[in-house]
């Protein structure tokens, strides 16, 4: 039975006439919002960024909403819908997008051992509440319609191209000549910039995940007539991710300078030989290693030699090796929205030459190092004009639509679809899905042209995997898999969170006198925020008061300002009850007032209406300010007397603790679970047991481990990665639990510091 919720209302407005950065805010309790989108600043150099608040009423995003934005993050609003549920600024200024999902785990889990989770919910600043998965969550998640999770995907054939697929073309709407111009252009002009070698992934000297490589010392000044090396490797996949199995290098008159087979350093677990025509049989014998082609290709090329290849940055990448001077045909044929020409697509339209012919084993490399030396060339000699003149776009979609069996679509009404998927818009741009996963795991995604799955035996390869594969790929989804928790621990959990929550915001006060003004102590208690009880002790030598709030922040903003003071001449004493559910509580508070949704806001009681209309009227008077939580009554419809904002105008308030999702989630946990606070709950003996032999696979071993191995990977991420962390939850005959998700994007800062799980 779905949770009753409270009523929420929201209120838009603009704010142009503040100037100062605005703080950023996150809300608690499940609220009305009055977001106000403040006019972006402009800061010097534009990055990806996400809302300050997510705009969703009770916090919870459905799949299809988590489908809208990684559709966005993967094309922009040019293209895609914007989400309906949060803003994504800067999109064109997202490097990738990893997705983790945490199969098995659910918003139990995570609030269960919210502790334990430390270095997620450092990192993220969002957090967002998922509905309970279907079947197939992964599909649900990235579009998928139902025809298209049974089998494969359409997959793209290569043919003889019809001469008839030409079109008429504005050359000046070509990408190449937006790049280059209409005139002809010299080698250095082809030349990536340092910058555009970072963008695309290329190894430079300085990056941390380029520490061992090597340098080719190549040094001397560029010019036109520096020479050209045609460039091709093939790899495999081991057990620590793609290792080189070969190398090819071509001189500029087409004679092959270098071709060599490689030994790679680890297991190997695929020899991928229907793209590197490598196979064991052909591998046994070989001895040269990684170190010694390096070695010869050092001593091959001249101090001004420029590097020419397709996708170039992968071969450096599994050479181990920094060089400065690169053409990349793949980037040098601009194609629009990004997007990327095959090698044998541009051989065949540019040069007439058929090459990785489906009737070979595998691809040649040297074959292929030649034809990339020959784009290069084509290129310089007949300039941008003439490529733009071929119509490479039109050629290219007519092939695909042929490919297909399909009639012409016009492309940005498909995308336009809201049952497009995230792989149809990889596609589009020429870009792959990596997802890795367990071979165990039952959801999965179909095969498809533009779907690279790498299966697993354990979760622990799955992270390795993912070190090595996940820059290699603009879109990542990483799936690890945990044990439920079994039915009867389910239930216990759910008691034992209703009960925490319970005792942790509810309050002791006293010894008051017997002659205390019972109707002022309330109004004084009540100030705090709303009250749920509040019960007269009489067990006790003299009167206590327990008080029971609705709000945690309450609860401790009663401790912190009244603990202590005099009361008719008493000291009084403002605690919450001792129990095993809140011997940490003090840790649990500090925690959760650091949790990165909380950072920047504020928790505020006692505001009157005229407060709230001036709020909502005068906006610009209260500078700074980006959004408001104001609490509603279900059954009354009345606001409640306490919000959360960013500033503070002489009322009650501290920093908040709750984020805006888990007070809904918590009212839905089963109401059989209330118990006086103090009575004493044993958790099952199969669980004391698990704890006391710290066993890896219990829950809460479980999440410290994998926060901090997630949290690490996380760390190394490039800058400008949009993250996000799924836990699914779980469905099944015994019932339901509702799923998490966290959500950020990785800034510099934190791949400049020490990170938050090291």
């Amino acid at each position: 039975m779905e949770p009753e919720r409270e009523g929420t209302e929201r209120h838009p407005r603009k704010v142009r006439e503040s100037r100062q950065a605005p703080n950023k805010l996150v809300g608690a309790a499940e609220a009305m919002k009055a977001g106000w989108d403040l006019e972006e600043s402009q800061p010097e150099a534009k990055k990806a960024r996400l809302s300050t608040i997510l705009f969703t009423d009770n916090c919870e995003v459905t799949h299809d909403q988590l489908c809208e934005l990684l559709k966005y993050a993967v094309l922009g609003k040019s293209n895609v819908p914007k989400p309906s549920w949060c803003q994504l600024f800067h999109q064109n200024h997202l490097n990738n997008v990893v997705v983790f999902v945490l199969q098995g785990m659910s918003q139990l889990h995570f609030y269960r051992f919210y502790l334990e989770f430390g270095c997620l919910r450092k990192a993220f600043r969002h957090k967002f509440r998922l509905p309970p998965p279907s079947s197939d969550f992964l599909a649900d998640v990235v579009g998928l319609q139902t025809e298209q999770r049974a089998g494969d995907l359409p997959k793209t054939m290569e043919g003889p191209l019809p001469s008839n697929a030409k079109a008429a073309i504005n050359l000046q709407d070509d990408p190449i000549i937006q790049k280059y111009g209409s005139k002809k252009v010299g080698l250095t002009r082809c030349l990536l910039t340092k910058e555009e070698m970072r963008t695309f992934h290329f190894p430079l000297q300085g990056f941390p995940d380029c520490e061992n490589f090597l340098l080719t010392k190549c040094n001397g000044s560029i010019a036109d007539n520096s020479p050209l090396f045609g460039l091709d490797c093939e790899m495999c996949l081991t057990s620590k991710g793609r290792e080189l199995t070969r190398i090819s290098l071509v001189a500029e008159g087409g004679c092959c300078v270098m071709d060599e087979l490689v030994k790679p350093e680890n297991k190997i677990l695929d020899y991928l030989t229907s793209f590197s025509g490598i196979t064991k049989k052909i591998l046994n014998p070989v001895t040269t290693k990684l170190k010694d082609v390096q070695r010869q290709l050092k001593a091959l090329l001249p101090p001004d030699a420029v590097l020419v290849g397709h996708s170039l940055d992968l071969d450096l990448r599994a050479l181990k090796m920094i060089h400065p001077y690169v053409i990349d045909t793949s980037l040098l044929y601009v194609r629009e929205q990004g997007r990327r020409f095959k090698l044998k697509f541009l051989a065949k339209v540019i040069l007439g030459k058929d090459i990785q012919c489906p009737d070979r084993l595998g691809h040649d490399a040297t074959e292929d190092a030649r034809t990339i030396l020959e784009l290069a060339r084509y290129f310089l000699k007949h300039g941008p004009k003439k490529i733009a003149e071929l119509n490479l776009e039109a050629l290219a979609n007519h092939q695909e639509i042929q490919a297909a069996g399909q009639e012409p679509k016009n492309t940005a009404e498909v995308l336009q679809h809201p049952n497009t998927s995230v792989l149809e818009c990889l596609d589009s741009v020429g870009q792959k899905l990596l997802f890795l996963t367990r071979e165990t795991d039952a959801g999965e995604l179909p095969s498809s042209r533009n779907c690279q799955t790498i299966k697993c035996l354990s979760n622990k390869e799955v992270l390795e995997q993912a070190r090595v594969e996940i820059p290699l790929f603009p879109f990542s989804i990483v799936q690890f898999s945990f044990k439920a928790f079994s039915p009867v621990l389910t239930e216990e959990m759910n008691k034992r969170m209703r009960i925490k929550w319970t005792e942790i915001s509810t309050v002791y006060a006293g010894p008051f006198s017997k002659n205390c003004n019972l109707r002022a102590l309330k109004r004084l208690f009540k100030s705090f925020g709303p009250v749920q009880s509040m019960t007269f002790v009489l067990e006790t030598r003299q009167p206590h008061l327990c008080i029971q709030y609705e709000v945690l922040e309450a609860a401790q903003l009663a401790i912190e300002s009244l603990d202590g003071i005099l009361v008719d001449g008493i000291c009084i004493k403002v605690q919450r009850p001792v129990t095993e559910l809140t011997l940490d509580c003090d840790t649990l508070v500090n925690e959760l007032e650091g949790d990165s949704e909380n950072q920047g806001s504020i928790y505020l009681s006692g505001v009157s209406e005229t407060f709230k209309e001036q709020l909502l009227q005068e906006p610009r008077l209260f500078l700074g300010l980006e959004a408001v939580i104001l609490p509603k009554d279900l059954k009354s419809g009345k606001q409640k007397k306490y919000c959360f904002l960013s500033k503070d105008w002489k009322l009650k308030g501290r920093h908040a603790l709750t984020p805006r999702h888990l007070h809904a989630w918590l009212r839905g946990l089963p109401p059989e679970s209330t118990r006086l606070p103090g009575l004493r709950v044993v958790p099952p003996p199969f669980e004391q047991e698990a704890l006391q032999t710290l066993k890896l696979d219990h829950p809460k071993i479980a999440a410290w481990r994998w926060s901090r191995k997630i949290g690490k990977l996380y760390n190394s991420l490039c800058p400008g990665t949009l993250c996000l962390i799924l836990l699914p939850g779980t469905k099944s005959t015994h019932g339901s639990l509702s799923g998490l998700g966290l959500m950020g994007i990785k800034e510099e800062e934190e791949s400049a510091g020490p990170g938050l799980c090291s």
